[in-house]
């Protein structure tokens, strides 16, 4: 397989994301930081366009099915929304870029989605601002990757 496909299907994991396809392309690939860049970013958010339209059908077919699940999904939503709306509201937009954007465990676009679909986000606005964390991602780990800063 050539290389550049594994770029992207990498970058399409939802542990891996691009936080670990930059690093493998540019030191084990030996792809050029402005392609593996520019794949990278693209099989992050291949991914995202369908995750961000799956969570709402599955969340509507499975309350649909059951009256238990509707109540399940129902109070996550609630206190999901109540626990954390007054920080949403303070960040905004920030808040759901610099989860994208941060390169640290359990944060990435994937998540990203599921934060955009709980705090119900319209899904361009969602596609957009996820994006924007993806760049921001891509940048400070393929500057990581380069020794041009540290992360620790």
């Amino acid at each position: 397989m050539i290389p550049e496909l594994k770029t992207i299907l990498l970058a399409m994991t939802p542990i891996n994301e691009l936080r670990g396809t930059i690093p493998i392309s540019i030191t084990i690939f030996n792809l050029s930081v402005f392609k593996t860049f520019f794949l990278a970013v693209i099989g992050n958010m291949i991914p995202i366009f369908f995750l961000l339209w799956f969570w709402k059908a599955l969340s509507k077919t499975l309350t649909r099915r059951s009256k238990a699940i509707n109540h399940v999904v129902t109070w996550i939503f609630k206190r999901t929304r109540k626990r954390f709306y007054k920080k949403y509201s303070s960040y905004g937009d920030l808040a759901l870029i610099l989860l994208v954007a941060i390169p640290l465990p359990f944060t990435g676009a994937w998540t990203g989605t599921v934060a955009a679909f709980l705090f119900g986000i319209p899904y361009w606005r969602s596609l957009g601002l996820i994006f924007v964390g993806v760049l921001i991602a891509g940048f400070v780990v393929t500057m990581a990757t380069l020794g041009i800063i540290s992360i620790i």
